[in-house]
């Protein structure tokens, strides 16, 4: 993505609409904006115009590609889903626990927002990272 001219280098942020624009791109690879709004304008109360200047801001981000198509354009993603929830995960844990990820996990486990499953998930996550 696009990179802002005093942000340390880090890409520009992708804003909470702009990611429900965004899932829908991963999910179907590439879309038009009519095939967008079918998506999320209705559950967002969003207008097809709402979701064109979505997809213009993220073209502008570069995080998303338009080709012509006759009249229309087709967008698809150009960062991966993968890439950006890595940033994103990356960003927050920085942020809020000081660049440690065990202060998150103990942060969740604390506020039992870890279920016994998430907790064995875990576990087992671990283990084969130390394999």
């Amino acid at each position: 993505m696009k990179k802002s001219p005093n942000s340390d280098d880090k890409p520009e942020r992708i804003s909470d609409a702009e990611h429900a624009v965004m899932e829908v791109l991963w999910d179907r690879g590439t879309a038009s904006a009519s095939d967008v709004c079918d998506a999320v304008c209705e559950t967002r109360d969003w207008s097809l115009a709402t979701v064109k200047t979505l997809l213009s801001r993220l073209v502008q981000k570069q995080a998303i590609a338009a080709q012509p198509d006759g009249r229309r354009y087709l967008y698809s993603p150009v960062i991966a889903r993968a890439e950006y929830v890595g940033g994103e995960s990356r960003r927050l844990v920085d942020r809020l626990f000081g660049g440690k990820a065990a202060s998150l996990v103990a942060h969740l486990a604390e506020t039992e927002a870890l279920s016994e499953n998430d907790l064995s998930e875990i576990e087992t996550l671990l283990k084969e990272l130390k394999q």
